[in-house]
C-alpha cells in the first residue's frame, strides 16, 4: 500500500496509520474532524460532504459524524464503523486506486493541507478521566523510595490494576502551557504546613485510551469484548506536583498535585493501526482473577521518549527511553476492571496507563525516580553542566512515541506525533 502524497520516511503518519483529530486552520477557523498523513492533513467534513464515505455503515450518517466538533458521536457508532472508514480513507489516498480525492486537482487542493496550515484541537469531549498505576517497574521504585523493598508494592498491586478519578477538564491538548501549581506543603523535617508554590515539578510518561463505545450502567464489559470498546490511543504527560501529592494523598490519593493540567497528543491512533506490534505482556503472578484473564498478546511495542528542553536553551536534551510492553496491566484488563463492578463507560473517556519505567535508569518515566525525589541532579547535558532534580519554569517537555516492524516485507512505522507542554510561572500566592 503506497499513497499518491508523499511521505517522508520518518514520518509518524504514513497510510498504514490513519489516525483521528479534530482541527482547525488558519483561513477556516470552524472546527472540524480530520486525519493525517504525512506532513499533510485531510478535511473529513469535506470528504463527507463530497459523498466519499459510501461505505454501508457510514453513507447516511457520514455528513453529520464529520461535522461534529468532536469525535464523541464518531466513536459511538462502534469498532466496524471505524474500521470502514479508515479503509476508505486508505482507498481514497492510494497512489493505485482512482478517485476524486487523487484526480481532481481542485478538491484536492480543497481537502488536503499542509500541517503547517492546521491548528490541532482536543480530538473528544472528555467526560471522564482515570488514570492507572499499571508499571510494576515504577510501582515498584516509588515504593522503595518511600515504603523500603521489603513493602515497595502494596498487596493489592499484583491483583488488579490500581487507578484513581482524575479530573477531566484540565485535560489539554499538546502545546497548551502549563501552570506550575500553588498548594499546601509540608517540610518533612519541621513538619511545618504551609501554602507555597510547588518546588517538586514533575512530568509522568504515559500512555492514554479512549473509550468508544461504552456499557449501561450495571452491566460490565467482559474482557473478551474490550477490543470492540477501544477506540485508539494517544500519547500523555500527567504533570505532576510531588510535593503537594505527598502532603495530601493520604488517605483517598492524589487531588490537587495532579487536577491542575495533562497533556494529550492531538492525533488518535487506532487500535487497528497498533495490530502489527502486539506482543506478549509481562508473565503475572499470581494468576489474576478470570475477569482478568486474556488473550497472550495484549501488549505493544511502542517505544516511547521523553525530551526536556531547558528554559534559554537552544537544545532539547533525551531524560527517558522506554517501552510500553514493560507495562504490567494491559488496556484491555484496565477497561475490564473499570467496569467488572456495572460502572457505565461513555464514548470519549480516557484512561491513562500511568507512568511507564522500563529496567534501568535510563528508562524511568519520570524525574521522581531519576532524582530519587530530588536527592540527586540528573545530568541532561553530556558535560554534566546542565542538570535537574525537578522541572523549572520555562522548560519544555515532549513525548514522542513510535512503533516500528516489518510487515509483508514493507517496514512500516506508526506514529503519534508530539505531545508537548512549556511550564509557565505558578499565579501569585
Amino acid at each position: 500500500m503506497s499513497s499518491f502524497i508523499d511521505i517522508p520516511a520518518d514520518s509518524d503518519f504514513p497510510i498504514e496509520n490513519i489516525p483521528f483529530g479534530i482541527i482547525s486552520t488558519k483561513d477556516n477557523p470552524a472546527l472540524r474532524p480530520a486525519t493525517a498523513i504525512g506532513d499533510h492533513v485531510v478535511d473529513l467534513k469535506a470528504i463527507a460532504d463530497a459523498g466519499l464515505f459510501a461505505g454501508p455503515l457510514l453513507k447516511a450518517v457520514a455528513v453529520s459524524i464529520f461535522s461534529q466538533t468532536s469525535l464523541n458521536a464518531f466513536m459511538r457508532l462502534g469498532r466496524p464503523s471505524w474500521r470502514e472508514a479508515r479503509s476508505t480513507l486508505q482507498s481514497l489516498l492510494s497512489k493505485g486506486t482512482a478517485s476524486r480525492l487523487r484526480d481532481d486537482a481542485a478538491f484536492r487542493a480543497a481537502t488536503i493541507v499542509h500541517k503547517s496550515t492546521v491548528i490541532n484541537h482536543m480530538p473528544a469531549q472528555i467526560g471522564d478521566y482515570t488514570d492507572f498505576y499499571s508499571s510494576k517497574e515504577h510501582a515498584f521504585n516509588v515504593g522503595v523510595m518511600f515504603r523500603g523493598k521489603d513493602n515497595a508494592l502494596q498487596p493489592n498491586w499484583v491483583h488488579l490494576p490500581v487507578g484513581y478519578h482524575g479530573r477531566a477538564s484540565s485535560i489539554v491538548v499538546s502545546g497548551t502551557p502549563i501552570r506550575r501549581p500553588n498548594g499546601l506543603i509540608q517540610d518533612f523535617a519541621t513538619k511545618a504546613i504551609h501554602y507555597s508554590t510547588c518546588k517538586k515539578f514533575d512530568y509522568e510518561l504515559e500512555t492514554a485510551f479512549f473509550v468508544g463505545t461504552g456499557n449501561n450502567l450495571g452491566e460490565r464489559i467482559d474482557i473478551a469484548d474490550t477490543e470492540q470498546h477501544i477506540f485508539g490511543m494517544v500519547l500523555m504527560n500527567d504533570w505532576s506536583a510531588r510535593d503537594i501529592q505527598a502532603f495530601e494523598y493520604v488517605p483517598l490519593g492524589p487531588f490537587l498535585g495532579k487536577n491542575f493540567g495533562t497533556t494529550i497528543s492531538p492525533w488518535i491512533v487506532t487500535m487497528d493501526a497498533l495490530e502489527p506490534f502486539r506482543l506478549a505482556q509481562p508473565v503475572q503472578d499470581p494468576v489474576p482473577a478470570s475477569y482478568l484473564t486474556s488473550g497472550p498478546k495484549d501488549a505493544y511495542n511502542l517505544q516511547l521518549q521523553c525530551d526536556l528542553k531547558p528554559h534559554g536553551h537552544d537544545t532539547s536534551y533525551t531524560i527517558s527511553k522506554t517501552n510500553l510492553k514493560y507495562m504490567y496491566w494491559s488496556m484491555k484488563q484496565q477497561l475490564a476492571h473499570h467496569s467488572v463492578n456495572g460502572c457505565n463507560m461513555n464514548a470519549g473517556d480516557l484512561l491513562g496507563s500511568g507512568t511507564i519505567s522500563g529496567p534501568d535508569d535510563t528508562s524511568l518515566g519520570s524525574l521522581l525516580e531519576a532524582s530519587v525525589n530530588g536527592k540527586k541532579e540528573v545530568a541532561l547535558s553530556a558535560d554534566g553542566a546542565v542538570k535537574r532534580t525537578f522541572i523549572e519554569d520555562g522548560d519544555s517537555l515532549k513525548i514522542t512515541g513510535k512503533c516500528e516492524a516489518e510487515v509483508d516485507g514493507k517496514k512500516i512505522r506508526i506514529g503519534f506525533g508530539a505531545c508537548e507542554g512549556t511550564v509557565v510561572p505558578a499565579a501569585q500566592l
